[in-house]
């Protein structure tokens, strides 16, 4: 029996199943599958093999729903909770029964397997294979601001999760039945319960990280360190002060264009002085930023932002992020969280505030 493995969707996934590693200290290995569904992870299954970290790394040509046009009538609302109860429990086998030949490992022979997003058709899979595993939050307190569980089964939430728990249907973050509990950051944020979660903060994680730790995730993610150590360098004290503005996929691509301009816009003056503006592009987010704001120094958008605390003498005047959580950031003098009331200027409050919408 292999020890552990982890199934990451993103950048930030691969950096918690890191930590979790170093945090473990077992001596026992793991292994990892990066899901090419949603994020595009360069090289970084080479880099994570060379890192040490895990013992194999596997790609998972992950397929969502839309990829079998066969499912969609399944999705298709028959105009009862009774009738689409039925088709949802057909389309979660359906789907989960598509992802057999695509998954690249056999997740019996580990004893423990962790699964980030388990909203999306690995999640489906485990279940139906009966096959234990623990999911972990999408990103740092993500669930405060998005409970996908609730609201994406709002209305007869309740029937829907009591199905799920008896493995007729899938319900992400600690309601399928073959889950065995849900990791967040903080409890103590989240609006709803849910008897799963258990709760492991990131800062345990990383306030014991040792400097060679440190510089194997800097190895890990960075793909070119000495590139970036050289343009982030220390200044001299006559250099402009620094405006470092993080980038996510938040809306359409037009509005997007027009959100990060005007926070440049806005935020771009520090103390009376113009500040150099550096853009970290979220992975997802595929606008060109070039065109969008030639003064700018765009930023690989191929590691996560948590990599900037690993920087010796690096630290910006100013971070500005939409929804980007800052407990973790220790690289930034002043942080500023928008929220939501600086999304509802650009689109129908509808479309971000979930919550509010359970």
């Amino acid at each position: 029996m292999k020890d552990r493995i982890y199934v990451c969707h993103t950048f930030y996934h691969v950096y918690i199943a890191c930590l979790k590693e170093f945090y473990a200290a077992d001596g026992k290995g793991a292994s990892l599958v990066l899901s090419k569904m949603s994020n595009r992870f360069g090289t970084l299954k080479e880099r994570a093999e060379r890192s040490g970290i895990f013992e194999a790394v596997y790609e998972y040509d992950e397929k969502p729903a839309q990829f079998f046009p066969e499912l969609a009538p399944l999705k298709e609302d028959a105009g009862n909770i009774v009738l689409n109860m039925f088709k949802r429990i057909r389309f979660c086998k359906a789907l989960a029964k598509r992802q057999e030949k695509y998954v690249p490992v056999d997740f019996r022979e580990y004893g423990a397997v962790y699964v980030f997003c388990d909203s999306d058709p690995i999640g489906y899979y485990l279940d139906w294979k009966k096959i234990p595993y623990h999911a972990l939050e999408d990103g740092l307190d993500c669930i405060k601001n998005y409970d996908t569980a609730r609201y994406d089964n709002r209305g007869h939430f309740g029937i829907k999760a009591f199905m799920s728990s008896l493995g007729l249907i899938h319900i992400q973050n600690g309601y399928a039945k073959y889950c065995i509990d849900m990791e967040v950051n903080d409890i103590s944020v989240l609006q709803y319960p849910c008897k799963k979660y258990v709760e492991l903060p990131r800062k345990k994680l990383t306030e014991h990280l040792t400097a060679a730790e440190k510089e194997l995730l800097l190895a890990l993610f960075v793909e070119d360190l000495p590139a970036l150590k050289s343009v982030l360098g220390k200044g001299n004290e006559d250099a402009p002060p620094t405006l470092l503005v993080l980038t996510g996929p938040l809306c359409d691509a037009d509005t997007r264009k027009r959100i990060f301009r005007d926070i440049v816009d806005r935020y771009d003056v520090i103390d009376g002085r113009k500040a150099s503006v550096i853009i970290k592009q979220h992975p997802r987010d595929l606008v060109d930023y070039h065109e969008v704001l030639p003064e700018a120094l765009i930023l690989d958008a191929g590691f996560p932002m948590e990599m900037f605390n690993f920087l010796e003498d690096i630290c910006f005047d100013r971070l500005v992020g939409v929804y980007t959580e800052m407990e973790a950031i220790a690289f930034a003098k002043e942080k500023i969280r928008l929220g939501h009331d600086f999304m509802d200027v650009y689109e129908d409050p509808e479309k971000h505030r979930f919550n509010e919408a359970i």
